[in-house]
């Protein structure tokens, strides 16, 4: 079964609501595994649970089959999201285009092309969507 992950603030974002509808989608029509991750960062201090993580997206969508809520503490989101997608291999990674943008800054630091898409897809061999922000 294809897995998809889709990385998310909480509470949810205009943004995070945007790539969460994404992603829904997506397993819906895949007939997907989806999986709602968040990460706590240790230096802010916050203890979101997989319960206040789940009572949200319900809030907003609904009840969604096949879905799993993960919460990972880490110093970098994106090192934690990297960790998850491929501790489960997932298949697709759907992100926000700010969370593409955050990960292109990061991999700046490490090579002299900085493109997300190629870089999830070369490390992680899976398919990265990327979900543009609807205007305001």
């Amino acid at each position: 079964m294809t897995l998809v992950v889709v990385p998310v603030r909480y509470p949810l974002t205009k943004h995070s609501r945007q790539t969460l509808e994404r992603a829904v989608a997506l397993s819906r029509e895949q007939d997907a595994s989806l999986t709602v991750l968040h990460v706590n960062l240790y230096q802010n201090g916050t203890n979101v649970t997989r319960t206040d993580l789940k009572d949200e997206v319900e809030r907003q969508f609904g009840n969604v089959s096949n879905v799993r809520y993960v919460v990972r503490k880490g110093f970098l989101v994106e090192e934690s999201i990297l960790d998850e997608v491929a501790a489960e291999r997932a298949d697709v990674v759907v992100i926000g285009h700010r969370q593409a943008s955050r990960w292109r800054r990061v991999l700046r630091r490490f090579t002299d092309n900085p493109d997300i898409d190629r870089y999830l897809r070369t490390h992680l061999d899976c398919e990265v969507i990327t979900v543009e922000s609807a205007s305001a």
